[in-house]
């Protein structure tokens, strides 16, 4: 299968190092002017859980080829597309004029209605999934990150079975279990309540990779993440059929217990939180200004979220 991954960043990367290893051929666009700047290989530094429990750390140099321009005519099967929320709607914008025929698969946080989110392309291309790896760049320029064995699919609504079949086989062949949600924009959602939670305690604590072990602090994110519940309901999403991911959030105390453990203990929980050393990323702040405006725009309050609100505002 030819692959374009949308960006090198950590997801981009880790899947696409796991595909190109499974013997498909993959590329990576960057904006003009990233190629040079990022050179023709990434340093790994990586916890791959997909066939061993505890897996040793990889290190490994990955050759990346780079391209700075799309065409409808360059014959990819599918394009992976691995940005933050908050840049999804301009990546699909750029996107559009020259997906061709290739299936679309936006692997990552959602916060708008998905279908709306990636309106410009064609919404019958469109499937829909949630990574099961994350990390961030070291100062040295190493990419540290953690990949487990599964990641979730779902479809906007329109998306042709051959294509969410194609897609499911690509991470089977190489190597991971796909876990499918029904209602995965549901699920995205309440996903995105939870980083709220976590972002702004990592504001608060100056980078999320001082976050793990910390219970205090992991008990005051499932506080915030709880008191978003209200904005989900809002906007029409069926907490019902999300409970187990919503239940942490209702029992703070023992969750924040359990996910001090967990972001101690768990590697790739570890590593996915660590590995964030930048105190000037975006994407946390964004996550949270984000939620807060949606909470704003909906009457809901949550006090907890702008007592931090100075760690994101612009």
């Amino acid at each position: 299968m030819r692959i374009l991954m949308f960006g090198r960043g950590v997801v981009a990367s880790v899947y696409g190092w796991a595909f190109a290893r499974a013997g498909h051929d993959v590329e990576y666009y960057v904006r003009p002017g990233r190629a040079r700047e990022y050179g023709d290989a990434v340093d790994l530094e990586l916890t791959d859980l997909r066939r061993r429990p505890w897996a040793p750390v990889l290190r490994e140099r990955s050759v990346t080829i780079l391209r700075e321009d799309l065409a409808s005519d360059d014959g990819f099967d599918l394009v992976i597309v691995s940005v933050s929320h908050h840049r999804l709607a301009e990546a699909a914008r750029l996107l559009a004029p020259s997906v061709g025929s290739a299936t679309v698969l936006v692997l990552g946080n959602v916060w708008p209605e998905p279908a709306a989110a990636v309106a410009p392309l064609p919404a019958d291309q469109v499937v829909l999934g949630f990574p099961g790896a994350g990390g961030g760049v070291q100062p040295d320029g190493t990419l540290r990150a953690g990949l487990t064995s599964s990641v979730r699919l779902g479809v906007t609504g329109g998306a042709t079975r051959a294509r969410e079949q194609a897609v499911r086989g690509l991470f089977r062949d190489a190597g991971f279990r796909v876990r499918e949600e029904s209602d995965l924009a549901g699920w995205l959602a309440v996903h995105f309540v939870a980083d709220v939670g976590i972002h702004a305690q990592g504001l608060r604590l100056g980078t999320l990779s001082r976050l793990p072990g910390d219970t205090p602090a992991l008990k005051e994110a499932m506080r915030t993440s709880r008191e978003l519940l209200p904005v989900l309901e809002a906007r029409g999403v069926d907490l019902g059929r999300h409970r187990a991911m919503t239940a942490s959030f209702r029992h703070p105390g023992a969750a924040g217990t359990a996910l001090a453990w967990i972001t101690a203990h768990v590697a790739p929980a570890r590593i996915s939180m660590e590995a964030h050393v930048d105190p000037l990323a975006e994407e946390p702040r964004a996550v949270c200004r984000d939620a807060l405006a949606e909470a704003r725009r909906l009457g809901v309050p949550v006090p907890r979220l702008e007592r931090v609100e100075a760690l994101f505002a612009v």
